[in-house]
């Protein structure tokens, strides 16, 4: 009868979590449609969330981030929010939530000392978005651009320039945005518009441009106007190459997704700052391994000092490669990408230095290939400055992850079942192993082992620079 009983309060209790959970859904959805407030705990959205999710963070915060926190607190303070005036903003309420749990206040003087400055602020004017290129990186692009529109203030997809379209052609590229081998399917709705060549998405028209020419282009014509353009078509890589964009019509900004010569190459989270939105009309957010290693390289260059090191990436095959041996301009790269491990090059190390200035000097670096479709790994060797030790340096990123500028770009994990498919859809670009890092008896000979989302977590990097660059990013709270 005991364990009965006992057996019935859990239930009832669980029942009742996932109650309060559910109606912590339609808050935070009732303020990210009427308000542009997107509400994340600890740096993961809730945005399409199931019950079960919310409290599997709850769970999280405990665990890993060692923050208690009761999601009757959590109702409670978005229950409250959504009766302030607060608007396009993007708060952290597992941080609002345990904070405001440690103080003797009501949940609203809370909301209104804490976030007093993002009250009454002036609305952002959505922006007209082009991608030019629809192959991996477009489509989780366009996906991510379609999911965060919301209300309407933020990046809003209008177009995507091909080299050519046709109703045939179109009905694929619909296929291939709806459904992905890697990502899975995309929780939307795709029809296509034969006449007009656009994809309908939730309701949206997405026109698809044939642009062989970027100079001839007239976005204009679509009632596309100041648009940045996101180039992900791998066609053009300078500044010269890139500018052809600019000269078309409707597009006053550039942003290509790869490495860039002669424009400023950007890591979201170390180096934006370089970066005038009123000034600079072409940039570059470098590539996806610079992305995963600048966060971490920088908190222990700040932290304890590089003298030297050593980058090697263990990188999904690439649709660069072939699938079977045939011929390619590079040497190796033609052999079987899904059969062989691949000794390639990468500019990553080098291309450091364009976003933590003197760093790239001290690093060489090389990669491999191997057979996984996505999901890659940067092993990082580095002399120290500053003699420290493990524990130290599980701290330092533990902090980095949770408080600071780079909350977005470092994933703290401490699995010990971690490989490469778990990482599959992480949105944060480093994933720091706790345990697999590896410190020298003399504390100065660092070995971190950085798993990273080559396509997603790249992707996200990509749209917080872009909205950075448009000027459309929301006030945070985190």
């Amino acid at each position: 009868m005991i364990a009965q009983k006992e057996y019935s309060q859990k239930v009832q209790a669980r029942i009742r979590a996932e109650r309060m959970a559910v109606d912590i859904i339609a808050c935070v959805h009732e303020l990210f449609y009427d308000r542009s407030v997107e509400i994340v705990m600890f740096r993961n959205t809730l945005i399409d969330c199931k019950a079960s999710e919310i409290l599997e963070l709850h769970q999280y915060a405990k665990e890993v981030v060692g923050k208690t926190i009761n999601v009757d607190d959590t109702l409670e303070m978005l229950s409250t929010l959504k009766k302030t005036a607060i608007e396009n903003a993007k708060l952290d309420i597992g941080r609002l939530t345990f904070e405001w749990a440690n103080t003797e206040q009501g949940a609203e003087e809370f909301i209104v000392n804490q976030l007093s400055s993002f009250f009454g602020s002036s609305k952002t004017e959505a922006r007209d978005v082009v991608l030019f290129g629809f192959g991996r990186i477009g489509r989780l692009l366009a996906r991510e651009l379609i999911a965060q529109e919301g209300s309407g203030r933020q990046l809003r997809l209008r177009a995507i320039a091909v080299r050519s379209i046709d109703a045939q052609s179109l009905h694929k590229r619909a296929s291939l945005l709806k459904i992905d081998s890697v990502h899975g399917t995309f929780p939307g709705t795709v029809t296509v518009d034969e006449k007009k060549l656009a994809l309908i998405v939730n309701g949206r028209p997405i026109y698809f441009i044939p642009t062989p020419d970027p100079t001839k282009a007239d976005y204009t014509a679509y009632g596309i106007d100041n648009a940045l353009l996101i180039d992900n078509s791998g066609a053009f890589r300078d500044d010269v190459a890139l500018s052809k964009h600019l000269q078309g019509k409707g597009v006053s900004k550039v942003l290509l997704t790869a490495p860039g010569k002669g424009i400023k190459n950007v890591v979201h989270g170390v180096n934006q700052l370089m970066v005038d939105p009123d000034e600079d009309n072409i940039i570059s957010a470098a590539s996806c391994t610079t992305n995963a290693i600048s966060p971490i390289l920088k908190v222990i260059n700040d932290t304890f000092g590089i003298e030297r090191g050593h980058l090697e990436t263990i990188h999904a095959y690439t649709n660069d490669q072939n699938l079977v041996d045939n011929m390619h301009k590079k040497y190796r790269r033609g052999r079987a990408a899904a059969l062989n491990m691949v000794i390639t090059e990468t500019g990553a190390g080098k291309a450091v230095d364009k976003c933590i200035p003197g760093l790239g000097e001290k690093l060489t670096s090389s990669a491999i290939r191997v057979p996984v479709p996505n999901g890659s790994l940067a092993i990082l060797n580095l002399q120290l400055v500053q003699t420290t030790n493990l524990e130290e340096v599980n701290e330092v990123f533990q902090a980095a992850a949770l408080n600071g500028p780079l909350i977005e770009q470092i994933h703290y994990n401490t699995s010990n079942e971690l490989v490469s498919s778990d990482i599959v859809g992480n949105p944060c670009p480093s994933i720091y192993d706790v345990n697999a890092t590896k410190l020298s008896s003399d504390g100065q000979s660092l070995t971190l082992y950085i798993w990273y989302d080559n396509e997603y977590g790249y992707s996200r990097q990509v749209l917080r620079l872009a909205k950075y660059f448009a000027r459309v990013r929301r006030q945070v709270y985190y």
